[in-house]
């Protein structure tokens, strides 16, 4: 008996589990296939819910259709489909970084001392710092809005939907930044395609989260970090060749060479819209809205490649639907259920998690790293150029995780991405600070490029930008959307992870509007502000953080609510480990194995627990 006081399946024996018919259903002739029964249960009736569909409108029976009659059940395909709500977030990254450079962005957005009539041969300064700041940050912000109204959208239409909606939302944003013709539309269309990037980023990792095998489950949602780096690098590069159009003085520039890219960016959400309509929702979802035929036909599809009896499949439906039968006795969640004692240790983490990922200082790289080869001597193509190598380390580096994340565990990658982090933003610091020299404010190009430095030092700043990017990719950057999907029971899930992500948009809107002012007044110790964010993040991780690789969505919940751990925290983070491997055994069929080294976990737990 576990802490939420129902069944939970490792404590079934394998008979009971296959000789459950509600759990494993005769061998599949024709009347029995999954696809076959979800249609019988829309003419009759789900017996699993008791619900009669004769009062379904046309909408949800549509709504219905779409949901199971989906000829993709690859797990690998729904995955690389559904990460495109990622790319979004990557393509804005540098639809704004590599325009930062560029005359023809700063002279039509120009607000500095070159400005109109353009009658100088010379670049244009662009928006103040401020403003800079303002433009950059206006994306974040509809991000962190974004992410917070996912979370109730989600719960009511589903994760699927709730993608398909952001798709149109990023449409929108995306015509009004193309045609954008002063400072104020730019930035509601930023907004708006930020609103977007907010329910994209909080709701593709649920998605995949609860549709993943546990085994795979950080390779999946790993992906998503991946897509991103794509999109910042595919659009980088699409901005650099349209900064060939017109001429690069300030007479006789074209906005074509922003508004191209600008407006590129519908296409993924086009193609993302209509692909999601041939994938499959969430099981968990589906379970929660007692559509248990829908479930367990997702689970068969997805998890027993088209085998209904596959004993895995038995396990994991008996595992949702304890989940279920617990949540099923609590009223309607709200926001203010992530508060409660018994689930503030997860919202903690989950939030933190997010802030870290953007205190690491990555982010500020990915904006305005045209600044730091600015200060390196690099103007014009050479600093576009020199720019664009981060972001192809970014997406190389990103692989690794992919691959063996869920070997290696969750805990280790974060750990070893603080301690490499720090190192490098120290690093720069330092290189600055005894190397580089300040730039008066009146001889400035931009007025955040505040400093210079030449020969070996720059080499060894830019080395360490780099190193910095290869650091983060194949730690904080997949781990950080990773971890929050893997850390809320059903019930809260999609508000706890809307509620993390838009934590991670808040302190990038701070940052995105901190960053110029301060490489404008303090210079080099912005780095120092950076490397001790790493340090303590390094702390927190060790102490609090658990290991969720390997365990279903369920099996963390429990470990959250060990009553032999630490109240309120459950088992202690340094005592937590990857289950990986035993859980690889029972998607390929030995349950046993599985189930036996849980009962063993127990009877360990039982054996340190003093009688009271």
């Amino acid at each position: 008996m576990t802490p939420l006081n129902v069944p939970r399946s490792k404590d079934l024996a394998i008979r009971h589990i296959t000789n459950n018919p509600m759990l494993y259903p005769p061998p599949s002739t024709p009347e029995h296939h999954p696809r076959a029964q979800w249609r019988s249960s829309q003419q009759q009736g789900s017996p699993a819910s008791g619900a009669q569909t004769t009062g379904l409108t046309t909408a949800q029976s549509l709504t219905g259709w779409l949901d199971y009659n989906m000829p993709i059940g690859n797990i690998y395909v729904i995955a690389g489909v559904s990460v495109v709500g990622g790319a979004l977030f990557g393509f804005d990254i540098s639809s704004i970084s590599a325009q930062l450079g560029e005359n023809s962005y700063k002279c039509y957005f120009n607000q500095g001392p070159k400005g109109p009539p353009f009658d100088d041969d010379e670049d244009c300064s662009g928006p103040t710092s401020l403003n800079q700041g303002g433009i950059t940050a206006s994306m974040a912000a509809g991000s962190w809005l974004g992410a917070l109204v996912s979370g109730i959208l989600s719960d009511r239409l589903g994760r699927k939907y709730s993608i398909m909606v952001g798709c149109i939302i990023w449409i929108i944003g995306s015509i009004i930044s193309c045609a954008s013709q002063n400072i104020g539309m730019l930035v509601v269309g930023r907004i708006i395609n930020g609103f977007a990037v907010g329910i994209e980023s909080a709701q593709v990792p649920v998605y995949i989260a609860e549709i993943s095998p546990p085994s795979k489950r950080g390779r999946f949602i790993g992906m998503q970090q991946w897509a991103i780096t794509w999109g910042i690098l595919i659009m980088y590069y699409i901005s650099y060749g349209c900064a060939m159009i017109g001429s690069r003085h300030s007479s006789d520039y074209s906005t074509a060479a922003f508004r191209v890219p600008w407006g590129l960016q519908m296409i993924p959400a086009v193609f993302l819209f209509f692909m999601m309509m041939l994938l499959p929702e969430s099981p968990r979802w589906l379970a929660r809205k007692d559509r248990w035929d829908e479930c367990h036909g997702v689970l068969t599809l997805v998890h027993g490649h088209g085998d209904p009896d596959h004993p895995f499949v038995a396990l994991e439906l008996q595992d949702i639907k304890d989940m279920c039968a617990f949540e099923a006795s609590i009223a309607d969640v709200t926001y203010l259920d992530l508060f409660k004692p018994n689930m503030i240790n997860r919202t903690v983490i989950g939030i933190f998690t997010q802030i870290w990922s953007q205190l690491t200082g990555m982010n500020v790289m990915m904006y305005y790293i045209s600044y730091v080869f600015s200060m390196a001597g690099y103007k014009g193509n050479a600093n576009l150029l020199a720019s664009s190598i981060q972001y192809i380390i970014n997406v190389l580096m990103t692989i690794p995780a992919l691959l063996w994340m869920d070997k290696w565990g969750r805990r280790p990658t974060f750990l070893i991405g603080a301690t490499l982090m720090c190192t490098w933003m120290f690093a720069n610091a330092g290189i600055l600070a005894a190397h580089g020299t300040e730039i008066p404010k009146d001889e400035r190009d931009s007025p955040q490029v505040s400093m210079s430095v030449g020969g070996g030092a720059a080499k060894g700043l830019i080395a360490c930008t780099y190193l910095f990017v290869a650091s983060y990719a194949p730690t904080w950057g997949p781990a950080s959307w990773t971890y929050p999907p893997e850390l809320f029971p059903l019930r809260l899930r999609g508000k706890g992870v809307a509620f993390a992500t838009s934590s991670n948009w808040a302190f990038n809107t701070a940052l995105g509007l901190f960053t110029p002012v301060a490489f404008e007044n303090i210079t080099w110790k912005s780095y120092i502000i950076f490397g001790v964010f790493n340090v303590a993040m390094f702390i927190h991780v060790f102490f609090m953080f658990p290991e969720t690789a390997g365990k279903t969505l369920e099996e963390t919940a429990e470990m959250f609510e060990d009553p032999n751990g630490i109240k309120y925290i459950g088992t202690p983070a340094w005592k937590t480990h990857v289950a990986t491997h035993l859980t690889t055994k029972a998607e390929k069929g030995d349950v046993e194995a599985k189930l036996g080294a849980a009962h063993e976990e127990d009877a360990h737990h039982s054996l340190d627990t003093p009688e009271k």
